[in-house]
């Protein structure tokens, strides 16, 4: 090869080079959306058609409390269930394979099953192979990233870094760090890929994981391995999801919750409530302060209001409170809605009616440091059956979240630069970006 042919080269690999950061740059900077998939929609393998709604219900709520016990009983090495409720569609690697993980925001990291597997549970896509990649690069153990909340161990003699990361439902997963290309779809752009993103390989990987069905996790958390804070110089912190009602997620003629990232996940316009985050351990989760809770006109007021007294989580189905707290919303709510209560159909639920005209409904009311959030009914009350219609707050000694179902039709950004979570009255089911 002569010089001149040899610079040429250098130089359409430089080019080439340039214009994927450029086009990475301008697809991350311009922002873009992802589809989340509800575990329970006929767009998800985790659909049983032979379930009931009523099923459905009560297999959420036992997701949502078993999740709830996790977030508060937590060493340095466990992190929450990894039971979301949502799934994200991605590809990992050079060339891709396709894969669908839990998309988390009660988790850091993101890792995917690895050949060779150790002990690997059943899914649905072809196991991720590491030797075909040709961007799959262990990560050695003098790198900065090779130290987290969860445990990371240098493998010897290959000094490469390990991690291994139990949730708190002893489900586990075991294997290499790597850095690796992530694609995502994403309804402006075809494909958007994040290069030399750290990501767990797992070879040992079992517990509750639903066989079959996914491969991994998408973590979604505030820690430094997450994908937010990894790509968060590329959407400048800022990242927001709209979930659709309950009811509509499980008709795949409805629009699908999205997740938006970078400028598509600016929150804004008029009645925004804005409440700052709260950096407490782990990392991984989202804090926020919650003053207390207003039913119609009666208001409570918490005691010992300590900052980030509430974790937001879009994993957890339930709004929870301390079993003292839930009693009094719940007497308060009572007292509002004169009507004989009956059981819950599912068994998961304290109060119950049989189901009534929405305007029966008091307004409930969030005070959040910085802003009061006025719940629709819709977030308060669900149906867990044809007849039946019941409180969305449950009693936990798990600790206060804030769940997804007041979540719903709301725009609900998080902006960690600025260190806060916004939210916006939306209707999730248009096209917003």
């Amino acid at each position: 090869m002569t010089e001149t042919m040899a610079n040429c080269v250098t130089f359409l690999i430089i080019f080439a080079t340039l214009v994927s950061i450029f086009a990475f740059t301008k697809a991350t900077k311009n922002g873009f959306t992802i589809d989340l998939i509800h575990r329970d929609s006929p767009d998800s393998p985790f659909y049983d058609p032979s379930l009931s709604y009523t099923a459905r219900m009560r297999n959420s709520f036992h997701r949502s409390l078993n999740r709830s016990h996790s977030f508060y009983t937590l060493s340095s090495a466990v992190v929450a269930s990894n039971n979301g409720e949502y799934l994200m569609k991605l590809s990992l690697g050079t060339p891709p394979v396709h894969t669908l993980a839990v998309a988390d925001t009660g988790s850091d990291l993101t890792w995917t099953q690895c050949l060779p597997c150790k002990k690997c549970f059943k899914q649905p896509t072809n196991i991720f192979n590491p030797k075909n990649s040709s961007t799959y690069k262990p990560l050695p153990c003098s790198s900065k990233m090779c130290h987290a909340e969860f445990s990371t161990f240098c493998i010897r003699p290959k000094r490469t870094c390990g991690y291994q990361v139990r949730y708190g439902d002893d489900s586990y997963s075991v294997g290499d760090l790597a850095t690796e290309t992530i694609r995502f779809g994403s309804s402006r752009y075809k494909k958007v890929s994040l290069k030399n993103t750290v990501i767990g390989c797992g070879h040992s990987n079992a517990g509750t994981f639903s066989g079959d069905k996914e491969s991994g996790i998408v973590g979604l958390g505030g820690g430094k391995f997450s994908l937010i804070s990894q790509m968060s110089n590329s959407i400048e912190g800022k990242f927001s999801y709209c979930l659709t009602p309950f009811i509509q997620q499980h008709n795949s003629s409805f629009p699908k919750s999205k997740i938006h990232f970078g400028k598509n996940a600016v929150v804004f316009g008029d009645k925004v409530v804005t409440t700052p985050l709260v950096q407490k351990f782990p990392s991984t989760y989202y804090f926020l302060t919650l003053k207390g809770v207003s039913v119609g006109k009666k208001r409570l007021d918490f005691r010992q209001v300590g900052e980030g007294n509430i974790i937001i989580d879009s994993g957890t189905v339930l709004t929870l409170f301390s079993p003292e707290i839930y009693a009094k919303i719940e007497a308060m709510v009572k007292g509002q809605i004169k009507l004989p209560t009956i059981a819950d159909p599912s068994g998961s639920l304290s109060l119950c009616y049989k189901s009534f005209s929405i305007e029966k409904i008091p307004i409930i009311t969030m005070h959040f440091v910085g802003g009061d959030l006025v719940l629709g009914p819709f977030n308060t009350f669900i149906a867990t059956s044809e007849g039946s219609f019941c409180f969305a707050f449950a009693a936990s000694y798990g600790g206060q979240i804030y769940g997804n179902i007041a979540q719903t039709n709301f725009m609900v950004g998080y902006d960690l630069e600025r260190k806060s979570v916004s939210f916006k009255a939306t209707d999730c089911s248009k096209k917003l970006h």
